[in-house]
């Protein structure tokens, strides 16, 4: 792929291009009109980072109840999140990697609801063997994944992008109360999180209702 090719599947403009993958906007120009040449290993880490991006982070539709799959553990059914995590991450394999609500989770930063019943992953497809699973992307870079109590999840920022690339179908009171919660514990500032350009808005949106959060 060309670099022009790269930016228009993504369906980006050069500037956005620029500051997603933090190379000067004078270089995207440069390289998409021929008047530099990208070096071969930039384009080919490119080209890795691009792919990973279009089949990760978005998924179209939540998953309905089937009878003919099996179910996870209740949520009900344990005290705390974390305990309940370990059941279902036993089921769903070692090396799964809990995303959005379920990352909240993980991080201590959301309680989770008793009526939990989508549970979002990285991982391998034969997860959505299980009736509620939602994979988000087969793979995910190593430096987005934290680990703590035998879990593996996603680190804030990258919780952050997820939830906002998946903005139409997710209950965002998990992530307003995470962000509302950093915000607070933070000195009153958002000073850490980064967001891709093309969700500056819906973030700046969401920091308002969180920071409102506590007060309502």
């Amino acid at each position: 792929m060309t670099i022009r090719d790269m930016r228009t599947r993504l369906g980006v403009t050069q500037s956005e291009f620029a500051a997603r993958y933090h190379i000067p906007f004078r270089t995207i120009q440069n390289w998409e009109t021929g008047l530099r040449k990208p070096p071969e290993y930039i384009v080919k880490l490119l080209e890795g980072r691009i792919k990973e991006d279009l089949v990760n982070r978005k998924t179209a539709i939540l998953p309905n109840y089937d009878t003919h799959k099996p179910d996870l553990p209740k949520r009900s059914d344990y005290v705390g999140s974390l305990a309940w995590l370990r059941a279902v991450r036993d089921k769903l394999g070692d090396s799964v990697v809990f995303a959005l609500d379920e990352a909240l989770m993980c991080q201590g930063s959301f309680g989770g609801r008793s009526d939990e019943y989508i549970v979002w992953v990285y991982g391998d497809d034969s997860a959505a063997r299980y009736n509620g699973v939602v994979v988000l992307g087969n793979t995910i870079s190593p430096f987005c994944i934290k680990e703590k109590n035998g879990l593996k999840f996603t680190e804030f920022n990258r919780t952050l992008s997820d939830a906002l690339a998946n903005e139409d179908i997710l209950d965002m009171q998990g992530i307003t109360e995470a962000v509302s919660r950093y915000y607070y514990s933070n000195n009153e500032s958002f000073n850490g999180i980064s967001v891709a350009p093309e969700y500056q808005d819906r973030f700046d949106r969401l920091a308002n209702e969180a920071i409102d959060y506590y007060s309502n």
